[in-house]
């Protein structure tokens, strides 16, 4: 008898716990879907104006004559342009940020904006090469309405539905870059490709590439007439502004939930606990204290941040030499091994992939990584960069030989790989959160990783064009050699991914 009682208790005890557990996970507050559909028009201006000049800026660079007519010497010039965009980001955007903590969000994205749109318009008219650099490095200068946007999203949502919110940014991301390497491939040299309309008109003569950037200049415009009007600035908690939060004996506790998700190589089990969070926390969520975040700074740097910040800023170099060697080994003569493409040929090959890649990215992300686990999956979609930058010269080959059909079958195969070896982006997200020593350094990590990520960035073009261009002078292994000298680095890099946690436990904000 004594022992069915105890069962009993022990019964009734996990009953009790459940019914607790249960009220302690409410379910997520509904999100003010017109400011986050806001946010989200405003984060992808950032995306179309960086990504609109890779169909043409190749034949831009050669229309200014800075290469004295050798089209080998293009990388070389064309990778400055695209890398200086980040280089000047990487060095202003935290700046934006302070600037947004004292002044409010509201003016400093309008600001952004309206920066962007006159870079844009002033690119556009860029006829001489420095022209050319000085408006890009005022696009990088003005376009940090990235982290801006962050830690707004952070301030309109609460701890029940932030990762709801985050969730949508990649859509903002994706869309800015189809629309961006569509309308620069379609638009540009609008004179020559419509003569009996648009080539009545000189100013598209003697600036072939302003109609794309105006029309760039015109989705930011948009974006900033819709923020003026329709968002509001959002209101930070006391503690927020005060830059500290007051603990004492009688803080209340809201109930929210947390989870703690253990990764399998196989599969994935999710088990959830019971989590409080203070008033202040909920209204918070990311950095409830902004002394205790710089005094706690130095403890970001240990090997659990260190290592998934630094696969971030290698995969960010990685990716950005593949985007910048497909316009450019694309626009290449076919006598040099290229494909003698046109701006519009290219802008609508890379408008297609970037749909594409949106589309699974959403679709089949949550799946694999429950099959495989983040480490694995990491590891085997990032090894298909093998396969994206080993397809260059087979292309190549193909075009040389005007084999067409084998040409763009290969080419489907390499956009196909490109797609797979997106899928570490999420991945290392997920490590990069998941290596935050506390919830108040989230937003500290996480800027670590943009930093980086936003060097790399600045790096890449720079190193891949200049490589281009040097295998192209010099002949080195048939003008194929930077293609090699990548899938080395690929493999250097996946030899690195090792030391990448086996298992993650995570705690949702």
């Amino acid at each position: 008898m004594a022992q069915i009682r105890r069962a009993s208790q022990t019964s009734e005890e996990k009953q009790s716990s459940e019914g607790e557990l249960i009220e302690a996970a409410p379910l997520p507050t509904p999100l003010p879907k017109t400011q986050l559909a806001i946010l989200l028009l405003v984060q992808m201006p950032e995306q179309l104006t960086a990504s609109v000049i890779y169909p043409f800026v190749n034949q831009l660079v050669r229309s200014t004559g800075i290469t004295g007519g050798d089209e080998r010497k293009t990388g070389y010039y064309a990778g400055l342009i695209e890398s200086l965009y980040y280089a000047v980001e990487a060095v202003t955007i935290l700046q934006w940020g302070r600037v947004s903590d004292r002044i409010g969000r509201k003016p400093v994205i309008l600001v952004g904006l309206f920066g962007v749109t006159l870079s844009m318009v002033s690119f556009g008219f860029s006829n001489r090469f420095w022209m050319i650099i000085l408006s890009r490095c005022a696009q990088g200068a003005l376009n940090g309405n990235i982290g801006v946007v962050k830690s707004t999203m952070t301030e309109i949502a609460d701890a029940s539905n932030v990762a709801q919110a985050f969730a949508w940014l990649p859509l903002a991301w994706g869309t800015g870059y189809t629309l961006g390497f569509l309308i620069g491939g379609v638009l540009s040299d609008p004179a020559a490709k419509w003569p009996n309309t648009v080539g009545h008109y000189p100013l598209f003569h003697q600036h072939p590439y302003f109609l794309p950037c105006i029309v760039a200049a015109s989705v930011s415009t948009f974006s900033w007439l819709i923020t003026l009007v329709f968002f509001k600035e959002p209101m930070r908690s006391t503690a927020s502004k005060s830059g500290s939060v007051s603990h004492s004996d009688n803080t209340k506790k809201s109930p929210v939930r947390a989870a703690t998700i253990h990764y399998k190589p196989a599969d994935t089990q999710i088990d959830t606990l019971p989590h409080t969070l203070d008033e202040a926390e909920i209204a918070s969520p990311v950095s409830c204290s902004l002394e205790s975040t710089r005094t706690d700074f130095r403890a970001i740097l240990i090997p659990g941040v260190i290592i998934p910040v630094l696969h971030y800023g290698l995969l960010c170099f990685v990716d950005q030499c593949m985007l910048v060697l497909i316009p450019l080994m694309y626009s290449t003569s076919r006598s040099l091994g290229g494909l003698g493409f046109s701006s519009n040929t290219i802008g609508l090959v890379m408008s297609v992939w970037s749909m594409f890649n949106g589309m699974i990215q959403v679709c089949m992300f949550p799946r694999l990584l429950r099959k495989f686990g983040p480490k694995r999956l990491y590891i085997m979609s990032f090894a298909f960069f093998l396969i994206t930058f080993s397809t260059f010269p087979l292309i190549g080959y193909m075009a040389k030989r005007k084999m067409e059909a084998g040409m763009w079958l290969i080419i489907c195969v390499q956009f196909v790989a490109y797609v797979v070896a997106y899928i570490p982006y999420s991945c290392i997200i997920l490590y990069i959160n998941n290596g935050a020593p506390s919830k108040d350094l989230l937003g500290a990590t996480n800027g670590l990783a943009q930093m980086l990520g936003s060097v790399m960035r600045a790096v890449g073009p720079t190193v891949v064009s200049s490589l281009f261009a040097l295998s192209l002078e010099k002949n080195l292994l048939g003008g194929t050699a930077v293609y090699w000298i990548m899938c080395t680095i690929v493999m250097v890099i996946l030899g690195f991914s090792t030391y990448l946690p086996k298992t993650l436990t995570w705690a949702s904000l």
